[in-house]
């Protein structure tokens, strides 16, 4: 695995140190700050005897014998030397089946960027400890102001509001006690009463309907472990907030050029024709008129599609930007993507104050308006393929003209030394990438064109942070990567942060969110209690990560972790193998983490010129991150930036070279670095593997939503999305990488947190006991038959608690979250209409996939809508997805109608038996209420069909049933028949 550094102290910038018996030294065994010897003296001498992060009071015997770490350095470095053969049997294996333009790589100094890097360390060595020292006493002064820091990185800790904490950028704000403690203490009570109902529902079998009660506990009991993945992980919510003007105060100071970090942003479309090339213009738009230094942004645009309508929709893009960006930033208007901007129905007059708005604005919509008709004329006149393919304005062939056999393309159309706005102020970098894509290669959809862009952005412009956005999420406020620097570029908070994760909101959903489109409830409550434990799941858009963290490097503060086995991660797939040969052997014990051979970048500060020249040569970089000298020398850079030892000149030819589709072959890309590969949903592999290896996340929810996207508001397009995530958990279900045993040896994923990734990969099976349970209603109705015998008042009193404790954590959950009960309802709804749908379908697909190999495609989600208001919410697209809910509705509805027509036969005594069992029938209907309304379809066109169609065929099974009578006991005709001869005929 790439190990972590050794413990730096946050105060001075040293290392801590060890004690006597090799251990770091370790002020606080609470939340293990990272302090060393001589600063936390000096703490004692000002009378702070209190850890800075956590507050509790330090350990008595803190001070024990404490060596420095550098006595250890010449055995690490022998023990990389000593590996070296090994490594380097392993690598050459690699190098026969690749081009060997990196050979020199193996040299010691043979290649130019690694001997330029050797020779100026020193220097830069000498720069940090003077920077260093500088920072120590800085920090000092402002610790002897504030005892105690506000922020807490994984303690929950009220702000702190005292002079001293004005540098912090951010700070935790708890759920107060007296909503937070009731929650809890429902939830416990929650808990017995469940173990309380399983004991009476087990030991009172139903004897008359035995296959119906044995089916009914299976099903609850599931659905009692389900809640439990689901409930614990939100055992600690928290809110969290940011202070951008002490940002601005740090890092952009008057005069002096912005410290702000680089941003590279990432923006992928496939198919043109169903992602509209506005939607992402749009997005594109919005991200170069951030409220952020231009030279700090860079946008890269992934075309996998190689479509011609997507270049050039880029190049009218670029060309409007000139025009769109200055107008943003002179007048401060939001959102930034003028689509969205021009259709707010609100005073766009309000807090406007320079005369010429009103003008500026009317002309600049009348450019939009024009820049629209030319984006309309390029989508027309992309719908008929020529015979010949598509040629470009210079009479060549565009070379995507075959999406699955064409080279990698960049173009670079804005930039620092390209055009400039219509003010001549400079524009960030816009950079179109299109991967090359040949025959008989694995290119991993969206995770590997998100790998390329990482790839090709560390080449160009390597900016330490990277924000990923689908096409159609712009950014909804200017000022969104400066909430997330608050906590990236923070000095307690950052070290450990792998990504900022936004919330997602979406425009264009009808009020009533029949299908729970905004999933408020996740964003809202699921999230906020992550935040709480480890932080957040990665959710695939609105993420601002640390590159080096997506280089599969551990976080700083941690300590070394040995790598675990493949079958010490994987013991419940372990398979008997043949003896192999040494080489194979280690090759199999580092595979869960990233290769041993790559050292940690803070060792690097610990050898001397020499010692880091025979280290670098012996250290096998292309097996990791590919044969790329250029790149894998920003992998080297934590701060970012582009190589001083590299020519400009030959950075397209690089990044072009990065993108082939043979690059990542025998290389950790999609293994251990970057975007996980095995799964269509990446982003959970990816946000997971990050966790294990010891990092966090932070979830941030400013008060005005960072991005906003569009959502499937059609019936089939929902189910069709929610049947892909659903795959997505299958298939991470039955990999290598199941959250049930993945990283348990290593111990830095918390238990909660493990919790909720076991919940994100189970939840798809909860389908077949639901489908079952939704069926048990009719079953029951039919046959005269029930699952709970006669209750006693026990037993009464038992249903009754479990149900008012059901409803009470509902409550107190939306009372701290702010959700409302609406929300609520309707995302029970879609739980019960997706789970007999879609989630039923991913099961055996995942099944079917692993066993006989039948590869599942996923339709990319429509970005378009009706021209009328929620027009695309009405339109009925038959799907096999429809068929398991709309059978279980039909027999519920029949259900219903046959058990009235046997109590009306019965009598009065069978009423009290019949209102349990409708009462279960009713909650399937009601819970599929909005699946029978999309069914409908328009509300003035087929509600009457369907109402009529269902009132004959409720009439017709009622006289059927009337005739048949089926579940009414049979007279015993032999008895009749001797009765019969007794009568004298």
């Amino acid at each position: 695995m790439m190990e972590s550094r050794s413990p730096i102290c946050n105060t001075c910038g040293e290392d801590i140190g060890v004690k006597s018996n090799g251990e770091f030294f370790v002020a606080c065994h609470e939340c293990s700050f990272p302090i060393c010897k001589a600063c936390l003296e000096y703490e004692f001498k000002e009378g702070r005897r209190i850890c800075l992060r956590c507050g509790n009071p330090y350990d008595e015997n803190v001070f024990d014998d404490v060596e420095t770490k550098t006595s250890k350095t010449q055995s690490t470095i022998a023990t990389h030397i000593n590996n070296t053969p090994q490594d380097s049997g392993i690598h050459a294996r690699h190098i026969s089946t690749v081009s060997t333009i990196d050979s020199d790589l193996n040299d010691e100094y043979g290649n130019p960027i690694w001997k330029n890097r050797v020779e100026s360390w020193k220097d830069k060595k000498d720069k940090k400890s003077k920077k260093k020292k500088k920072d120590a006493k800085a920090t000092k002064a402002e610790e002897h102001d504030a005892q105690i820091p506000p922020q807490q990185h994984m303690e929950d800790m009220p702000p702190n509001t005292e002079a001293g904490a004005t540098d912090v950028l951010s700070v935790v704000i708890p759920i107060p006690r007296t909503k937070i403690t009731s929650y809890r203490i429902v939830i416990i009570m929650r808990l017995v009463i469940l173990a309380l109902f399983f004991n009476y529902r087990i030991t009172h079998p139903v004897d008359s309907a035995y296959g119906l009660w044995l089916t009914s506990v299976i099903c609850e009991i599931w659905f009692a472990v389900s809640w439990v993945l689901d409930q614990f992980p939100k055992w600690s919510p928290i809110n969290r907030e940011t202070y951008i003007d002490r940002l601005s105060a740090r890092f952009e100071r008057e005069g002096e050029q912005s410290q702000l970090a680089a941003v590279d942003f990432f923006v992928s479309t496939v198919d043109p024709l169903k992602e509209p090339p506005l939607i992402t213009a749009n997005t594109v738009l919005s991200i170069l008129a951030l409220d952020y230094p231009v030279d700090k942004v860079s946008c890269y645009v992934s075309d996998d599609g190689a479509a011609m309508l997507s270049f050039e929709s880029l190049v009218e893009t670029a060309d409007f930007a000139r025009k769109w960006v200055p107008f943003c930033k002179k007048y401060s208007i939001e959102p930034r993507a003028p689509e969205f901007y021009f259709s707010l129905k609100i005073d766009y007059l309000r807090d406007k104050v320079q005369p010429s708005f009103v003008k500026e604005r009317r002309a600049m919509k009348r450019e939009y308006e024009e820049f629209k008709i030319r984006m309309n004329a390029l989508v027309a006149k992309a719908q008929k393929t020529p015979e010949e393919g598509w040629t470009m304005q210079d009479g060549t062939s565009w070379p995507g003209n075959n999406t699955r056999d064409h080279p990698g393309m960049i173009q670079v159309f804005l930039g620092y030394s390209g055009a400039r706005d219509i003010e001549g102020n400079e524009l960030p970098r816009l950079v179109y990438v299109s991967r090359e894509k040949r025959p008989g290669y694995q290119h991993h959809k969206k995770a590997g064109a998100e790998n390329a862009l990482v790839r090709v952005s560390a080449v160009l412009t390597n900016a330490p942070f990277i924000l990923n956005l689908d096409c159609d999420h712009y950014v909804n406020n200017s000022k969104a990567v400066r909430e997330a620097m608050c906590f990236l570029m923070d000095p307690v908070v950052g070290q450990d942060v792998c990504f900022v994760q936004f919330p997602q909101r979406f425009d264009g959903i009808d009020k009533s969110d029949r299908y729970a489109n905004r999933n408020i409830v996740f964003f809202d409550v699921n999230m906020r209690g992550l935040d709480g434990i480890q932080g957040p799941v990665y959710v695939g858009t609105g993420t601002v990560f640390r590159r080096q963290a997506l280089y599969g490097y551990s976080p700083p503060s941690k300590p070394r972790m040995l790598p675990q086995s493949s079958s010490s991660s994987c013991c419940c797939l372990t398979k008997k193998k043949q003896p192999q040969d040494p080489s194979e052997l280690y090759k199999d014990a580092k595979r869960e983490e990233l290769d041993a051979a790559i050292f940690n970048l803070g060792d690097l500060d610990n050898y001397d010129e020499y010692e880091r020249s025979m280290l670098i040569s012996q250290t096998s970089f292309e097996k990791t991150f590919g044969l790329s000298a250029v790149f894998i020398e920003s992998t080297l850079m934590e701060n970012g930036g582009v190589p001083d030892s590299v020519n400009p000149s030959t950075l397209i030819k690089e990044a072009i070279h990065v993108i082939s589709c043979g690059y990542e072959e025998k290389s950790e890309w999609g293994k251990e670095i970057g975007w996980i590969y095995g799964s269509i949903t990446e982003d959970i592999l990816t946000g997971f593997k990050m966790h294990c290896r010891g990092w966090r996340s932070i979830y941030c929810m400013p008060l005005r939503p960072a991005f906003k996207g569009s959502a499937p508001i059609n019936l089939s397009d929902r189910l069709h999305q929610v049947l892909r995530w659903a795959l997505g958990s299958v298939e991470i279900f039955l990999s290598r990488h199941c959250p049930l045993w993945y990283g348990c040896s290593g111990g830095r994923l918390k238990l909660l947190q493990r919790l909720a990734y076991i919940n994100t990969i189970v939840y798809p099976f909860t389908s077949l006991p639901l489908v079952a349970y939704c069926t048990l209603p009719a079953i029951c109705l039919l046959t005269g038959k029930f699952i709970i015998p006669t209750l006693s008042n026990l037993a009464s009193m038992l249903f009754l608690g479990l149900f008012i404790s059901i409803i009470l954590t509902s409550v107190l959950e939306l009372r701290w979250s702010g959700v409302s009960i609406e929300d609520l309802w309707r995302n029970e709804q879609f739980w019960v209409i997706g789970g007999v749908s879609a989630h039923l379908f991913a099961v055996f697909q995942g099944f079917l996939k692993m066993l006989a190999g039948l590869d599942t495609n996923f339709t990319v989600t429509s970005k378009t809508a009706d021209d009328l208001e929620f027009g695309e919410l009405y339109i009925v697209k038959w799907t096999t997805l429809l068929i398991p809910p709309t059978s279980l509705l039909i027999i519920n509805l029949v259900g219903v109608v046959a058990g009235f027509s046997d109590a009306l036969n019965k009598g009065y005594e069978a009423w009290g038996p019949l209102f349990g069992k409708v009462f279960f029938a009713f909650w399937v209907i009601l819970h599929l209420y909005p699946f029978l309304k999309g069914l409908m379809g328009r509300q003035n066109r087929t509600p009457t069909i369907v109402i009529l169609w269902s009132i004959l065929l409720a009439s017709v099974f009622s006289l059927v049933w009337v005739r048949i009578n089926p579940f009414v006991s049979k007279t015993d005709t032999t008895s009749l028949s001797q009765n019969c001869l007794l009568i004298d005929c």
